[in-house]
């Protein structure tokens, strides 16, 4: 299978943006008609270029409205194709879009306007090309590509096939299945753009919210699993009008464009019970570890921090100044080598979350599905001890190690001493990580779970900091034992926008743990002198009045204990103050609730403004 981008679809000048498709690996491009009038380079020029670069030209597009065109505008449409389809002998390729019409000035009158398709094709033919009829969402008075297939069936040309676009398709919620009434080899191209659920005007929609597949709410691969079942050969190319690509280099843009097709090409494939290039994602990811890149004076702090929250020293690493603290099932690492990773991550960040450890049914697997991505891997990396523990990079630049479910005690012993001090028995359990991302990697990163482990989305929701808007998605594995939130912001004094700033970059910026009792949890945590997040006396006032439960929200207010509900359940909360600024602990309690607190948010993240830290430690 070809795959191939429109160059609509990437930031800079038409130069630019063939290099950076070459670059990603792209076998051709759509050749977008604005791209190509604002280049200094004349047609045969650009041909010459995408010829050097490996680069073939799949689509020229768009051509818009022709048919149904009256009076003298009918053959002022066919004298425009005359022209374009000079252009495209120039310019190297076969085929061009022809867009359902939007003028006022159409007629809608169904015998015009298949004549009108049917010269197009005759003239088409002439020039060895074919014509592609797409229902634009928003067509005057073709909309749906079940309406347009109809249309080319009656013109009956070999030189005119229907293109098919996801989201012109999939925004009207127009069934897939209805393309397997349409023949395979009449399908003259396929573009395909995946966007969030949003309910907004189509065309507003598709000109600045479309994104990459495996990036929004769309059944992208249930398209393309359809399209795959007609016999379909043809490419798998990308169209997406979105402001944040436009505003960012093409290079990674494009690079992610990629990964989107690979990885919705294998899931449209595994639908279909077809052959596979890449192995499956892992069923089930569970976290096993989360570790702390320290220096020598952090050190001391962290370990204090976390003895009052309730976890206990238990090992020491046999070579390095690393040691292990538990509680319950949890696991944390801290890391203060004065060589290696953790130690050049420190300098870079400051005090940090520089790795995770995930346990997976089969690591070499989710490897090899990394290598597909394009996604660096252990061999850059140095691995802890030496042992066979390998890894990927994540969100900023930290690392994934991956450990199969049933090496993961082996690769503790062989690489810890036991202290002699037990691990706490509590019912502690990870619950979810929350990652800090810069908004113009927010997609990316998307893509990155989703494609890589399989990770499933929720309701992306707009938190409320003091100082701004936030952007959350969470995420969460196959199995639901995993869950990864992403935060981003645009506004540069929210609380995650400034946690991307002072660490040079996106990272992990809270872990959550779960527990059955979070009361008990909280009285512990207070007897121990944990310092936990002060939440303001009105809020419980609010919250008794709406959960109209005073007993509870007194008790709640007692020991700082923030509460939602919804109609699965409920959900209390309690935060620990943040090291140095950089990072903070949650302790969890849930009852069916499957979301994270969303309504909380702006409570919390005021409180972790008031905050002050310590003297000398800077903002």
């Amino acid at each position: 299978m070809k795959f191939g981008i429109a160059t609509v679809s990437l930031s800079g000048t038409l130069e630019h943006k063939l290099q950076a498709a070459a670059a990603a690996g792209f076998d051709g491009v759509e050749i977008f008609e604005n791209d190509l009038i604002a280049s200094p380079l004349r047609p045969r020029e650009v041909r010459r270029m995408m010829d050097d670069l490996g680069l073939a030209c799949q689509l020229y597009q768009p051509f818009r409205d022709f048919e149904g065109m009256p009076g003298a505008l009918r053959q002022r449409a066919l004298d425009r194709a005359a022209a374009k389809f000079d252009l495209m002998g120039e310019l190297g390729t076969d085929r061009i879009l022809v867009c359902s019409n939007c003028s006022p000035q159409s007629l809608g009158e169904r015998t015009r306007i298949v004549d009108d398709l049917s010269e197009l094709a005759t003239m088409a033919n002439r020039h060895g090309i074919v014509v592609g009829y797409e229902a634009l969402a928003w067509g005057r008075h073709v909309f749906d590509h079940r309406d347009a297939w109809t249309i080319v069936e009656a013109v009956d040309h070999p030189s005119l096939g229907i293109i098919l676009d996801s989201f012109h398709s999939l925004s009207r919620g127009i069934p897939s299945d209805s393309i397997r009434d349409i023949p395979g080899d009449r399908i003259a191209f396929v573009q395909l753009a995946d966007a969030p659920r949003l309910d907004m005007d189509l065309l507003y929609w598709s000109r600045h919210f479309r994104n990459f597949p495996g990036q929004g709410g769309l059944d992208v691969a249930g398209y393309v699993a359809e399209i795959l079942r007609t016999g379909y050969a043809g490419p798998l190319s990308l169209e997406i009008f979105n402001d944040r690509f436009r505003a960012w280099s093409a290079e990674p843009i494009a690079r992610d464009g990629l990964r989107s097709l690979r990885y919705i090409h294998d899931a449209a494939q595994r639908r279909l019970g077809r052959p596979v290039a890449m192995p499956a994602c892992p069923e089930r990811v569970a976290t096993e570890f989360v570790e702390f890149a320290v220096d020598a004076e952090q050190r001391p702090r962290l370990e204090a921090m976390l003895g009052s929250l309730g976890f206990a020293h238990t090992g020491v690493h046999r070579t390095k100044q690393v040691s292990r603290w538990q509680s319950g099932a949890v696991n944390l690492v801290v890391n203060a080598e004065q060589t290696g990773f953790a130690h050049s991550y420190n300098l870079t960040h400051g005090p940090s979350i520089c790795a995770v450890g995930l346990k997976v049914p089969d690591r070499r697997a989710v490897v090899a599905r990394a290598e597909c991505f394009d996604v660096r891997k252990g061999a850059e990396i140095e691995t802890p001890g030496n042992l066979d523990v390998p890894a990927i990079r994540g969100v900023g630049g930290s690392l994934i190690y991956l450990v199969d479910e049933g090496s993961a005690e082996q690769v503790w012993n062989a690489e810890f001493v036991p202290t002699g001090t037990p691990a706490p028995d509590s019912d502690l359990t990870f619950d979810h990580l929350a990652t800090v991302v810069q908004i113009d990697e927010f997609l990316s990163w998307q893509l990155f779970w989703r494609s890589l482990f399989g990770f499933r989305e929720s309701a992306q929701a707009d938190v409320i900091d003091p100082a701004g808007l936030v952007l959350s998605l969470p995420l969460e594995s196959p199995d639901g034992a995993t869950r990864i939130t992403m935060n981003a912001s645009d506004a540069s004094g929210t609380l995650s926008a400034r946690f991307v700033s002072k660490g040079f970059g996106g990272g992990y910026q809270h872990v959550a743990f779960a527990t059955d009792d979070l009361f008990s949890v909280a009285g512990d945590l207070r007897a121990n002198g944990a310092e936990v997040l002060h939440i303001p006396a009105n809020y419980y006032d609010d919250l008794a009045a709406r959960i109209g439960d005073v007993e509870l929200a007194g008790e709640l207010r007692r020991l700082g204990i923030l509460y939602d509900s919804d109609a699965d359940g409920d959900y209390q909360q309690l935060y620990s103050r943040a090291f140095d600024k950089f990072f903070f602990f949650e302790f969890v309690r849930r009852r069916g609730y499957r979301g994270f607190g969303a309504p909380n948010a702006g409570v919390r993240l005021a409180a972790q403004e008031r905050f002050k830290p310590a003297p000398g430690i800077a903002l």
